[in-house]
């Protein structure tokens, strides 16, 4: 039972870091309907940017804020320079350059800080704490579990309580009848961009410190897992995402301390196959499809 409470502790704090990245996954695909698979790569980009300003400054709570800021003008920057100017009309153009795109930020990041593996300290202590002689979680897994809490509600309260974040979920919806309304939907495409871009970053400097290390390959398994979990929530759903990332750390969780860490790869292949095959729209999908 000791060892069964330590597993479900450690997956509720990873799949906290999983939650954000699927959260930054569904709000682009609401925004713009596209899977962003360079969601990885953007987030160790701010990472090092991140870790790069508090290495200068010698404080990480600094170099957390320019991580999400870079979030914010790289997501917009990608948006504007770049996908904006990809042909919608077959879907996997915007997959290709998708692709494209991590291979060019993965390439440049290894060019300027080298393709080691850089360690990256941890704000507050990673050692668990005992409750009752059994390991829970430790002030790094709350910090992470509270970040991703504050995140969630904000979203929410941006998007139900705002008239950007009204206006921004109109031009998803229906962005033709929001022209005509007078929103501004291609600026609400680049503002869903750095949003989701800026959530990525934030999720980046959550996960490196927890044995990642800093390396431009880093969020590579961890962007499957994410993905995973927003598939299992439902790409149309930031509840789902949610619900599904803290999902899929349990099982992670349970799947590695009971039959070791080689199988958790072949675990996230199953349970991404078994949802596509059971409810290929996840497990809060709603019962209509939306069109656009």
């Amino acid at each position: 039972m000791d060892r069964f409470l330590f597993l479900t502790f450690g997956g509720l704090s990873t799949g906290a870091v999983y939650a954000a990245f699927a959260l930054a996954l569904v709000l682009i695909w609401r925004a713009a309907r596209l899977v962003n698979f360079a969601q990885g790569a953007m987030a160790v980009a701010t990472a090092y940017v991140g870790y790069a300003v508090a290495s200068a400054t010698g404080s990480y709570w600094l170099g957390l804020g320019a991580a999400v800021v870079a979030g914010l003008l790289l997501g917009a920057l990608v948006e504007r320079v770049l996908m904006r100017f990809v042909g919608h009309a077959n879907p996997l153009n915007e997959v290709i350059v998708a692709l494209g795109l991590v291979l060019v930020i993965q390439a440049v990041l290894g060019m300027v800080f080298g393709n080691g593996y850089r360690p990256a300290p941890a704000p507050f202590d990673t050692d668990a704490l005992t409750v009752g002689g059994v390991a829970a979680l430790s002030p790094y897994d709350l910090w992470v579990l509270g970040a991703v809490l504050v995140v969630v509600v904000l979203l929410a309260l941006l998007f139900t309580r705002t008239p950007i974040g009204l206006r921004m979920r109109a031009a998803a919806f229906a962005p033709e009848v929001s022209r005509l309304l007078g929103v501004d939907v291609a600026r609400m495409l680049t503002l869903g961009w750095a949003l989701a871009a800026a959530v990525g970053a934030l999720a980046g400097m959550l996960v490196v410190p927890t044995g990642l290390g800093l390396h431009p390959h880093a969020m590579d398994l961890v962007f499957v897992v994410a993905f995973t979990a927003a598939v299992v929530g439902g790409l149309d759903s930031p509840a789902g995402a949610v619900v599904g990332g803290l999902l899929v750390g349990l099982i992670l969780s349970y799947v590695t301390g009971y039959l070791g860490p080689d199988t958790t790869p072949l675990a996230v292949l199953v349970l991404l196959l078994a949802v596509l095959l059971v409810r290929p729209g996840g497990l809060f999908s709603s019962a209509k499809a939306r069109h656009v």
